[in-house]
């Protein structure tokens, strides 16, 4: 029976070393050396200090800031772990609301936040300020929802329209291979940018 089963079992340590340790490790050693940035999370730093990723959005409430998209994240609710409460920007649970457009509670929150955001400008309100990504984390926003925001960020901060819209100009990113998609604006990028112009202001 063992010279049957003999095969079997060698071939399987075998494939479990092979492909369960050795690729994996191999692969993960080439990507940190060709890829260093990206394999380590694509962290942005500021003195010593990670302050965001990249590839995952983050929550700015003040006026001084550039908003990004809503984000339908959830945690587990610390005083019933049989439920959930919203959390936006949860790295550790990427996710969507799975609210579809018969949803009248999907109806009511995009209706709410884009009477909020007419309330502070006039004006029509590009859609991805008030529409969430499938995953929950999209760190960018299109140069539209970008432009839209340009004069709150400019009063708030006492600097000029122009050299905002200049600022949201440069830190627009164009479509992949220049085909791909749509071109974008990474939130966190921008928002640390007008913090060095305007400590430098």
């Amino acid at each position: 029976m063992w010279k049957h089963l003999r095969p079997a079992v060698t071939l399987t340590l075998a494939l479990t070393l092979l492909l369960g340790l050795a690729y994996p490790l191999a692969i993960t050693g080439l990507a940190g050396v060709l890829f260093p940035d990206q394999a380590a999370g694509s962290l942005i730093t500021r003195n010593g200090t990670v302050v965001g990723s990249t590839l995952i959005g983050q929550t700015f409430a003040q006026d001084k800031y550039f908003h990004g998209r809503p984000s339908a994240t959830t945690d587990t609710d610390p005083n019933d772990a049989t439920k959930t409460i919203p959390a936006p920007y949860n790295a550790a649970n990427s996710s969507g609301s799975n609210l579809g457009p018969t949803s009248q509670a999907l109806v009511d929150r995009v209706k709410a936040d884009t009477a909020a955001l007419e309330a502070g400008q006039p004006g029509p309100v590009p859609v991805d300020l008030v529409t969430t990504s499938a995953s929950g984390l999209d760190p960018h926003i299109s140069p539209a929802a970008a432009a839209y925001q340009i004069a709150r960020v400019a009063k708030a901060r006492q600097i000029s329209e122009d050299r905002v819209r200049a600022l949201v100009a440069g830190y627009t990113e164009g479509r992949l291979l220049g085909v791909i998609g749509e071109p974008v604006v990474n939130v966190l990028k921008l928002n640390l940018a007008l913090d060095d112009i305007t400590v430098h202001h």
